[in-house]
C-alpha cells in the first residue's frame, strides 16, 4: 500500500503558496493550508484549507500534531520547525533551506540571541533580507527533492 504523503503549510505569512500548489499537483500530493484566517486557496481536490482559532500558536499546534514522517512542513517559524522535526517530518523554510536535526539547535539559539538584541536595541536591527527570485527557485527545487525522497522511501 502506498504511503500517503502530505504537505502542511504554515500559511499566514507564507510567500510560496502558489509554488507549493504547482509542485503538489505534479506529484499528486495533498496540501493542508493552515492559517488563523480564511485564505483563498485553489478549488482542487488535493488542496484543503484548515482555519484554526486565532489563539496564540493555534496554527503551529495543529501542524505539529498533524506532522509525521510522511509530511513536508513548510514554515519560517523555527520553534514550529523544531516540533515538526521531532514528529519525524521533513521541514523546509520558504527559501528552500531545510531545517534538520543538526541545524535546528543553532537556529533556535540564534533566534533567542536576536530576540534579546531586539529587546535591548529596539527594532533597529531589521529583519530577514527581502524574498528573492533565487529563494523562490531554491524552494521549488527543495520541495521537489523532498517529495521525491519521501516517495522513494515509501
Amino acid at each position: 500500500m502506498p504511503v500517503t504523503i502530505q504537505i502542511l503549510v504554515d500559511a499566514d505569512a507564507c510567500p510560496v503558496k502558489d509554488e507549493i500548489y504547482k509542485v503538489a499537483w505534479r506529484h499528486e500530493v495533498a496540501v493542508k493550508v493552515v492559517s488563523n484566517s480564511r485564505l483563498r486557496v485553489p478549488d482542487h481536490p488535493l488542496i484543503e484549507r484548515i482555519v484554526v482559532s486565532d489563539g496564540f500558536d493555534a496554527a503551529d499546534d495543529w501542524i505539529a500534531e498533524a506532522a509525521s514522517a510522511t509530511s513536508v512542513v513548510i514554515t519560517a517559524d523555527i520553534l514550529l520547525a523544531d516540533r515538526a522535526l521531532k514528529a519525524g517530518a521533513t521541514v523546509l523554510a520558504p527559501t528552500g533551506k531545510p531545517f534538520t536535526a543538526a541545524s535546528i539547535g543553532p537556529a533556535i539559539a540564534t533566534r533567542a540571541i536576536m530576540a534579546d538584541l531586539r529587546a535591548g536595541m529596539g527594532e533597529g536591527l531589521g529583519g530577514p533580507p527581502p524574498f528573492s527570485k533565487a529563494d523562490r527557485s531554491q524552494f521549488l527545487q527543495a520541495l521537489d527533492t523532498a517529495l521525491v525522497r519521501l516517495k522513494r522511501a515509501g
